[in-house]
């Protein structure tokens, strides 16, 4: 397994307030398993006035005197002060002390004053104080209600907010073998996404198929009941959340489509889904000639690339792989993944357009429908060029139908240059296993037609 990777941004950002001569406060939050924990202790490397101190769920007593024995191993005169927040905040405040309460969320529990604690102190008593409270937290509706909404004691005060989220694909490859064949790359993220803790538990000798058993379909895998575990943490009545997420997994992804599956009133849908996509869970997505806040188009979707994995082929019927034993994901998994695959392979195209055609100034890369009609990738540029392309994730080489298809569809795709000037379109293929004969006897004779095998958005990713 590799050590420390990425988070080179985040790491800056803390180390600079390490050395800041001013009492300075940091909230680091985002979903559990992320890394939080690792990159905070990462920064605190070659600091030695540290406390740091891992929350659990006690009584505030025994938080109270296991922070004090956290402390003292770097400032022993704390054994002498009274057990409270407010004083033993103070006095490291007064040492200049670099504190991190992690898993901040479990101290409010046992005590709900603490925001209004430290607010107090940072507007009172540490005018003279160089010290640095980083607080700490995987619930993200509780750190938000606790420390950046506006209604919180501590909205205003924190000198940085660090949302934690997954690694990106050419971080999270590292965690896999280094020999690794780029179609496995691809399919490895689809299922585990960017997820330090999920790309960690897995065995770099096996296969695949075999890490998923393992991890996930097997009754006592360490991740089988994962997904379930952070929504219950986030969520107090997480049964219709679910509904949606099963819903949206299984390919409903317009409002209509969800509220049908679930039936869950429309209008009280959006409820639902505005607290998810605060949560970080699903995402609204618009075709890319749009304005988010404007369109009609929106499309919702799993933003995780596990939760997808799993609420697609886990959730309530979890108990049936275990009939299969170690055929489960052969038997039942294997024939659906290329069509699961599908959107990762596809996300991946689209973020590198902009490598694999680095002459043209694209401004922005999406994707574009409009009720039959569909283009996977679609870059718009600054000029009179626009860059439209078809994804391909099949066993069998791409054919010239995909390309006639291609262009049938972005005749009804209304975009103009900014200049008004009649735009000027550029076609690519992007493909799992190839191309025909055909199609590349046409990309020889075209010069708007480019061919990109699943290898060459590999290596543009990872460069």
């Amino acid at each position: 397994m590799p050590g420390f990777v990425n988070r080179t941004e985040e790491l800056a950002r803390l180390r600079d307030l390490f050395d800041s001569h001013d009492a300075e406060l940091a909230v680091v939050y985002g979903r559990r398993r992320l890394g939080k924990t690792r990159l905070v202790k990462q920064a605190l490397e070659d600091y030695e006035r540290t406390v740091f101190y891992q929350a659990r769920q006690k009584t505030r007593t025994l938080q109270l005197e296991q922070f004090a024995e956290a402390a003292a191993d770097t400032f022993p005169g704390i054994e002498r002060i009274r057990r409270d927040w407010e004083t033993l905040f103070e006095y490291l405040g007064e040492q200049d002390a670099i504190v991190v309460l992690d898993e901040f969320p479990y101290l409010i529990e046992q005590d709900e004053s603490l925001p209004s604690v430290l607010q107090a102190l940072f507007d009172h008593e540490f005018d003279d104080s160089a010290a640095m409270f980083v607080l700490v937290g995987s619930s993200i509706s509780m750190m938000e209600e606790a420390t950046l909404l506006g209604d919180s004691p501590l909205y205003g005060r924190s000198s940085l907010k660090l949302d934690v989220r997954q690694l990106p694909f050419d971080a999270a490859i590292k965690f896999l073998p280094d020999d690794i064949t780029p179609d496995d790359a691809v399919r490895a993220w689809s299922v585990f996404g960017g997820v330090p803790y999920y790309l960690e538990e897995l065995d770099p000798t096996t296969p695949l198929g075999a890490n998923i058993r393992r991890t996930v379909l097997t009754r006592h895998g360490s991740l089988h009941d994962e997904p379930e575990y952070v929504l219950r943490m986030e969520l107090q009545e997480p049964t219709r959340y679910f509904s949606i997420l099963e819903a949206i997994a299984g390919g409903a992804t317009g409002r209509n489509e969800i509220a049908g599956e679930t039936g869950i009133d429309y209008n009280q849908l959006s409820t639902y889904l505005d607290r998810l996509s605060r949560l970080r869970l699903v995402e609204r997505r618009v075709p890319v000639t749009e304005r988010p806040e404007r369109s009609k188009r929106g499309r919702y979707r799993i933003r995780d690339p596990f939760f997808r994995f799993w609420f697609r082929f886990l959730y309530g019927s979890s108990d049936r792989y275990d009939q299969f034993g170690e055929g489960a994901y052969e038997r039942l998994l294997e024939p659906h993944m290329p069509d699961f695959v599908a959107p990762a392979f596809e996300d991946l195209c689209c973020r590198a357009l902009r490598t694999l055609y680095d002459e043209y100034p694209v401004v922005d890369v999406g994707q574009w429908w409009y009720q039959e009609y569909e283009v996977d990738v679609v870059g718009l540029t600054d000029e009179d060029v626009l860059i439209a392309g078809e994804c391909k994730y099949q066993a069998s080489p791409v054919g010239f139908s995909a390309l006639s298809s291609l262009e049938t569809h972005v005749e009804q795709l209304r975009w103009t240059p900014d200049r008004d000037e009649d735009r000027i379109c550029e076609y690519v293929l992007f493909s799992r296993s190839g191309f025909t004969d055909a199609v590349r006897d046409v990309a020889t004779q075209r010069s708007d037609l480019r061919l990109y095998p699943l290898s060459d958005v590999f290596e543009a990713m990872t460069d």
